[in-house]
C-alpha cells in the first residue's frame, strides 16, 4: 500500500512538471528536439534507448553515475545525496562543487528532476534498484539509461554510463589508467601477500561486512590481498550484517574500519561522518562493545580507519583510484 502510495504521488508530481514547462513554453522534458542528433544504445537490461548523440543536460541519481560522469570529465546538471548522507558522496564534493541535489539515492525529488530539464537520466540498481514504475515515470521525464545492478562489476558500470555519454574510447582509457594503478600498487604489497584483509562498516554499535563484490572488495582482489575464508566469498550486491555474537567474524590480520555516520540509505538525515574522522570516532565506540577489544586486530593495533563513503558505500573509477592510494598507504 506504501509502495502504491508514492509511484500515484510521483505520478502526480510528474504530470504537474511537465504541465509547468509546457505552460512556461520551455522544451518537454521528456522528449528530444527533432534537431538533435540522437543514437540508439542498449542498457544493462537489454532495453533499446534513443538518447542524444551528445547529451548536454544530464542527471546521475546513483554514486557510479555521478562518479562515472565526473571521471569522463563531465558536470551533471543534477545528483543525488550519497548513501547515507545529506549531500553528495564526501569524496565527490569537491569535483561535483554546485551541482544540484535532487533528493537522494532511495528516494529522487521528480519534481527537482523535471525541473533540471535533463536530456538523459542515468541509473543504477544502487539507487531505485530495478523498479519498473519509477523508471517509467523518470522516462516520461526524459530518456532513461539503466547502466548496472547493485553488486555488479562497477567497470561494467561505468562502461555503459561511457556508451551513453558517446565517450567509449574515453571510457576505455580511463579503466586501463585504474589498471596501470592497480599493477603499480600491488607491486609495493609484497611483504602483505600471506596477510588477511577485512573490510567493516560500523554502524552504532553493530558492524557489516563488505564482501567481494562491492567496490573495496573487489579493489583487494584485484590487488591480490587475501580475504578471511569466512570473507573469501561473494554477497548480496550491499553490507552484510553481523551479529554482536559473531563479532569475531569481521576480525582478520588487518581491518579497514569505515562508517556512514549511523545513517542508512533510507535515513541519510541520521547526522554523523563519513570520513576519516568518522571511521575514528566510531572505532571508539566499537570499543565499548562487548568482545571489540578482543580480536586479534585491535590487540595488534592492526585496526586502519578509513573514509566510509570511499570504502563501504559504492561508485565508479574515482571511487577505485581513491581506495587504491589508501592501501597504498599500507607500504609507506
Amino acid at each position: 500500500m506504501h509502495r502504491r502510495r508514492f509511484l500515484t504521488g510521483s505520478a502526480l508530481i510528474l504530470a504537474s512538471v511537465i504541465g509547468l514547462g509546457a505552460c512556461s513554453g520551455s522544451p518537454d522534458p521528456g522528449s528530444t528536439a527533432g534537431s538533435v542528433e540522437t543514437r540508439t544504445i542498449t542498457d544493462i537490461e537489454g532495453t533499446d534507448v534513443e538518447v542524444p548523440a551528445e547529451p548536454q543536460r544530464v542527471v546521475a541519481l546513483s554514486e557510479p553515475t555521478l562518479d562515472g560522469l565526473l571521471a569522463l570529465g563531465i558536470t551533471p546538471v543534477g545528483a543525488v545525496a550519497g548513501r547515507g548522507q545529506n549531500d553528495i558522496a564526501g569524496y565527490l564534493r569537491e569535483q561535483a562543487g554546485d551541482v544540484p541535489l535532487l533528493g537522494n539515492v532511495a528516494q529522487p525529488n521528480f519534481e527537482a528532476v523535471g525541473a533540471a530539464g535533463p536530456d538523459l537520466i542515468l541509473v543504477d540498481g544502487t539507487s531505485i534498484n530495478n523498479n519498473p514504475p519509477v523508471i517509467e515515470a523518470l522516462r516520461a521525464i526524459a530518456p532513461v539509461v539503466y547502466t548496472g545492478y547493485a553488486g555488479g562489476d562497477w567497470r561494467i558500470n561505468f562502461r555503459n554510463t561511457a556508451n551513453a555519454l558517446n565517450m567509449v574510447d574515453r571510457g576505455e582509457e580511463i579503466i586501463a589508467d585504474y589498471d596501470t594503478h592497480v599493477a603499480e600498487v600491488s607491486a609495493q604489497l609484497n611483504a602483505f601477500r600471506d596477510s588477511t584483509f577485512s573490510i567493516v562498516r560500523w554502524q552504532g554499535n553493530s558492524a557489516s561486512l563488505i564482501l567481494k563484490e562491492l567496490p573495496a572488495g573487489i579493489a583487494l582482489n584485484d590487488l591480490g590481498l587475501r580475504r578471511p575464508p569466512n570473507q573469501d566469498r561473494r554477497g548480496r550486491g550491499h553490507s552484510e550484517p553481523v551479529s554482536l555474537e559473531n563479532l569475531r567474524d569481521i576480525d582478520a590480520d588487518y581491518i579497514f574500519f569505515g562508517t556512514l555516520g549511523g545513517s542508512s540509505v533510507n535515513n541519510p538525515g541520521a547526522g554523523g561522518k563519513t570520513n576519516l574522522d568518522g571511521a575514528r570516532d566510531a572505532l571508539e565506540q566499537a570499543e565499548t562493545v562487548p568482545g571489540f577489544t578482543d580480536l586479534e586486530a585491535y590487540r595488534n593495533g592492526t585496526i586502519i580507519p578509513v573514509a566510509g563513503d570511499l570504502w563501504t558505500s559504492t561508485g565508479g573509477p574515482l571511487l577505485m583510484n581513491h581506495i587504491l592510494d589508501d592501501v597504498a598507504n599500507l607500504a609507506q
